[in-house]
């Protein structure tokens, strides 16, 4: 995985494909390999890019201080470090917000926009939420926090049929953990978050995907963000939890594909 000097840090990166930019942003753990379900799909039809945000994966841990902004920044940074003046955006639950942040101060760098189980901002359910998971992370360490994490992110039908697999992926997570401090102060960066202010301003394409289960970020936030952004497509699925790009990988790729390349 290549890394590039970004924004006083490094971030780790990883591409395949050609053509049109295609860059996928995860959710709060951050990390590129999140996205493996996807890349063979869109590899063969765009250029494809997943990264480590800075404070996980294999990118340095030397922040303390996160904000949305300046997520934003950064992956604006590695765009510019790639040469890719406009790029479409895939972004889950945080990378959603950061998409929503891109799009509203930078517009002319967005092509096409898809966010799935994001949210608006903080109300008092997703306060209650992540300040319990901030908790845990400062009382009980990651390791806690990485057994909890799939009961918030699968429904119960997913996890019983990927148990295995779930535990290999918790044991990693643990191993490569970011410091607690990391880990905290990206939830407090959540939970500042809020872009409702700005959402009309958003000209890109828009396709905003939600699940009917998901924990995390019930489906009205999605309801919401369609209300606000000037034509933009709401999918509600079927089950899936918050994580259905993983779920629900046929479905969610068939989608966010038909989406890209009609528009």
């Amino acid at each position: 995985m290549p890394k590039l000097a970004i924004a006083g840090g490094e971030i780790h990166y990883d591409e395949a494909g050609k053509g049109e930019p295609l860059i996928f942003v995860s959710g709060l753990n951050g990390v590129g390999r999140y996205w493996q379900p996807q890349v063979p799909v869109f590899s063969p039809h765009f250029r494809v890019i997943t990264y480590d945000q800075r404070g996980t994966g294999a990118s340095d841990k030397l922040q303390r201080e996160f904000s949305l902004d300046r997520m934003a920044e950064e992956l604006l940074a590695l765009m510019d470090a790639l040469k890719i003046e406009r790029a479409n955006i895939v972004g889950l639950s945080t990378g959603g917000a950061i998409g929503q942040t891109l799009a509203i101060e930078h517009p002319g760098r967005v092509a096409r926009l898809v966010m799935c189980s994001t949210w608006t901002h903080c109300d008092p359910w997703f306060r209650r939420l992540f300040e319990a998971r901030r908790l845990m992370y400062q009382q009980a360490g990651p390791e806690l926090h990485a057994m909890f994490h799939p009961l918030w992110l699968f429904p119960p039908d997913y996890v019983n049929a990927h148990d295995a697999e779930i535990d290999e992926e918790r044991r990693r997570a643990a191993a490569g953990a970011p410091p607690v401090e990391v880990s905290v102060g990206r939830i407090d960066a959540l939970l500042r978050f809020d872009r409702r202010a700005g959402l009309s301003r958003i000209q890109a394409p828009t396709l905003i995907i939600a699940s009917d289960n998901d924990y995390i970020t019930p489906s009205y936030y999605a309801e919401s963000l369609a209300r606000a952004i000037p034509g933009s497509r709401l999918v509600v699925m079927q089950g899936g939890g918050h994580s259905i790009s993983k779920t629900r990988p046929g479905e969610f790729n068939r989608l966010v594909l038909d989406f890209l390349r009609a528009a």
